[in-house]
């Protein structure tokens, strides 16, 4: 249903982005991202590392990083995918926003929230 391809998005040395497959209707759960989070003290360790820019916020007091394909989503202000934290089974799972076609890359918003217009934490410095 998904794939890793290269992304036109991404201007980094890894230019990778999350594509469709197939089409995927709105609302559709596509990816279940297993997450490893840990205590938000020890993300300075985190920090040290290129990991720093893939870490999620993972409740208060913890930070998480993802397995799968859930570390390589891209971002946009205007995303067709979103994603739900599942605390029961420690997963990110992540939804169709709207239909996307197959071909087309699939794009999350970093800051959580479908809406939110922010600037993100790596633009601010």
């Amino acid at each position: 249903m998904i794939e890793v391809k290269t992304s036109a998005l991404s201007d980094g040395e890894l230019n990778r982005g999350v594509f469709a497959t197939e089409d995927i209707k709105k609302g559709t759960i596509f990816h279940q991202a297993p997450a490893l989070p840990y205590p938000n003290e020890e993300h300075v360790h985190i920090e040290k590392t290129l990991l720093a820019d893939y870490a999620f916020e993972y409740g208060k007091n913890h930070s998480a990083l993802l397995l799968g394909y859930g570390m390589l989503f891209n971002h946009s202000y205007t995303p067709n995918a979103h994603y739900d934290i599942n605390f029961a089974n420690h997963t990110f799972d992540f939804f169709a926003h709207k239909d996307i076609k197959a071909g087309e890359e699939i794009l999350i918003n970093y800051n959580g929230d479908v809406d939110d217009q922010e600037p993100l934490w790596f633009n601010q410095e």
